[in-house]
């Protein structure tokens, strides 16, 4: 269910626990692009509910996953990677990312540790200052690619840039750290109910999360070529009894080109997409998957807001 349908829904939103100590609230992440946000929602989660890649702007939806333990629930934001539009799409990705800064309790600006701080944190860093009645957090991402050295330098520079709440350094890909993040949040969080059920992982359409790991493997095989031309729509899902899911999705590009690139030779590009998009599928949904991929071209689409907005990306979807 979409969180903001269920608060139209409930009001009064969810119900206090026996645990009077219980917290609750949103905690958003945000910097700049491929800084390491969605790995450490994975690793919050302990399983893959968002995509990943080295690609910028792999993230184009404002994706929400709830976390919750016999102490606390925490809805965490993952937003798309703060950068310079270039295009209607990047102005889409932009505004959703700075509107998920607005009535949240905690923000965590994610820093790579093994690259030095340069203007893009600088900018994403001022947008945190600007977030009025929020705790911040000082997450430096990625310590298990840079030197000790590295990560107190990082740590000196990054202090700089605001009035940290709490500073802490991991690695998601290794789960280094990854609980004393959790830890600082929760300290930060208010006292509150538990929204939503305990068992509730995330608020996006199950159509949405099958289209971003299709995308995820055309962006894996693809980052040289053409991963921003990309988007990717569910046409049809159905499940079969007893345990069969058939899912039909089209990847569309903006030029003919693009679309052989796709394809491949006789078919052995797409098919290589498909094989690896249906092993993940086949882990998140839990049964067999039919998948049945075709490529379709839709000239121009990131710089038309309509055509942005029907593939779901951006603040307007």
């Amino acid at each position: 269910m979409d969180l903001d349908a269920y608060f139209a829904e409930n009001p009064m939103g969810g119900s206090f626990p026996t645990n009077s100590d219980f917290k609750s609230g949103f905690v958003t992440l945000v910097g700049r692009p491929n800084a390491g946000k969605s790995t450490l929602l994975n690793a919050i989660m302990g399983k893959k509910i968002a995509i990943t890649s080295n690609t910028a702007q792999t993230t184009r939806h404002r994706f929400r996953a709830v976390y919750t333990t016999d102490d606390m629930q925490m809805i965490i934001v993952d937003t798309p990677g703060l950068h310079k539009p270039q295009d209607a799409l990047s102005e889409e990705l932009n505004t959703s990312a700075i509107k998920a800064l607005e009535d949240v309790d905690v923000v965590a600006m994610l820093i790579d540790a093994s690259k030095p701080i340069g203007r893009g944190d600088e900018w994403v860093a001022a947008q945190v200052r600007a977030s009025k009645g929020s705790a911040k957090i000082c997450v430096l991402s990625k310590t298990d690619l840079a030197t000790e050295a590295e990560i107190s330098a990082q740590r000196e520079a990054a202090e700089k840039l605001c009035d940290w709440d709490a500073m802490v350094a991991l690695s998601a890909e290794t789960g280094c750290n990854v609980d004393a993040f959790v830890e600082e949040v929760q300290f930060l969080l208010p006292q509150g109910p538990a929204w939503f059920p305990a068992d509730m992982e995330t608020d996006q359409p199950l159509e949405v999360m099958v289209a971003e790991f299709i995308r995820e493997k055309v962006l894996r095989n693809f980052f040289d070529e053409v991963p921003h031309a990309i988007g990717v729509g569910v046409e049809e899902m159905e499940f079969e009894a007893p345990n069969l899911y058939r899912i039909y999705a089209v990847i569309y590009v903006e030029r003919d080109s693009q679309k052989g690139i796709i394809i491949g030779k006789r078919g052995a590009a797409i098919k290589r997409i498909g094989t690896e998009a249906r092993r993940d599928l086949e882990m998140l949904l839990g049964a067999k998957v039919f998948l049945d991929l075709s490529v379709k071209v839709r000239k121009n689409w990131r710089r038309d807001a309509n055509q942005i907005r029907r593939f779901g990306y951006g603040e307007g979807a």
